[in-house]
């Protein structure tokens, strides 16, 4: 038997093998071993005294009322930070659409805050949002407005995360956008032009449709981050006050020494819901989704 073609027939298996081994070894088997520690009351000082429990902590997970109260905070916070960063990356992106010297400036000043470190921003917003000597009311105080306790009521605690976390995101997402603006050939709005669309109308009808799949992409993106969600929390309000702030994965977080399984049930749950939210993105916005 020829050798030559078995290795032509072989060669695409094992130019993906590397990524498959990876895949199996960071993903699928963590995965699977989280399902399996979450079957069992396991202690993490000594494994002999972990006992099969099968379902009992899933059902723990669905009748606590703390989980339910990070629940909520997690979809507040995701809705709240999708709709905030894209709203705002977009209006940027148009305005930097336009190829220029200054507009390229001003995008790296946008980017500059993703590849910064997530601490570090946290630890300067924890200065900029201390209600005493913090910068930010030391602006409205200036100009005559109301002062505010950010992260110190929770009341405020959760606008105020949305917002390092939406500060911290915008540029990165801004420069996809930009992208795909800049993709968009001329001629499609030079058409627009000889017919007398309105700015409005073209906006709507040619603009949004030709780059909502960079769109849809940003909003599972962001929908999945925006759920896992922690160092921020964890930094500058440790899930308070009041829990007004616990996200699911610092809920999580909260049960690593005591009650691995349990935690572990609570990360099986996040994974589903997840899995699920993308299905139903997948499912209701692909087919509105126009790919040219």
């Amino acid at each position: 038997m020829d050798k030559k073609p078995m290795l032509i027939r072989l060669r695409p298996y094992l130019m993906v093998l590397p990524a498959m081994i990876g895949i199996c070894t960071f993903v699928i088997y963590p995965m699977m071993y989280l399902i399996y520690l979450s079957l069992f009351k396991y202690n993490l000082m000594n494994k002999a005294k972990s006992t099969f429990i099968g379902l009992d902590n899933y059902k723990e997970v669905f009748m606590r009322d703390d989980f339910y109260k990070a629940l909520g905070n997690t979809f507040v916070y995701t809705i709240g930070v999708v709709i905030l960063t894209m709203v705002i990356s977009l209006l940027f992106a148009i305005w930097l659409s336009k190829r220029s010297k200054f507009n390229s400036i001003v995008q790296a000043g946008l980017f500059t805050p993703h590849i910064i470190s997530i601490v570090s921003i946290a630890l300067v917003w924890l200065w900029l949002m201390e209600p005493n000597l913090g910068l930010l009311n030391f602006g409205l105080k200036a100009f005559g407005l109301p002062t505010s306790q950010w992260l110190q009521s929770s009341k405020t605690a959760m606008i105020s995360i949305i917002i390092v976390s939406a500060w911290h995101s915008v540029g990165y997402y801004t420069l996809i956008i930009v992208a795909a603006l800049q993709s968009i050939p001329p001629s499609i709005y030079e058409a627009a032009a000889l017919d007398n669309a309105k700015k409005f109308k073209v906006f709507f009808k040619i603009t949004l449709p030709l780059i909502s799949p960079q769109l849809f992409f940003i909003l599972i993106i962001m929908t999945i981050g925006s759920f896992k969600v922690f160092d921020t929390v964890k930094i500058m309000t440790g899930g308070g006050p009041n829990n007004a702030t616990s996200t699911l994965v610092y809920y999580i977080y909260s049960f690593r020494t005591n009650n691995i399984g349990f935690a572990s049930a609570s990360g099986v749950v996040l994974m589903a819901i997840i899995g699920i939210l993308t299905f139903i993105y997948f499912r209701l916005l692909s087919k509105k989704v126009h790919y040219q």
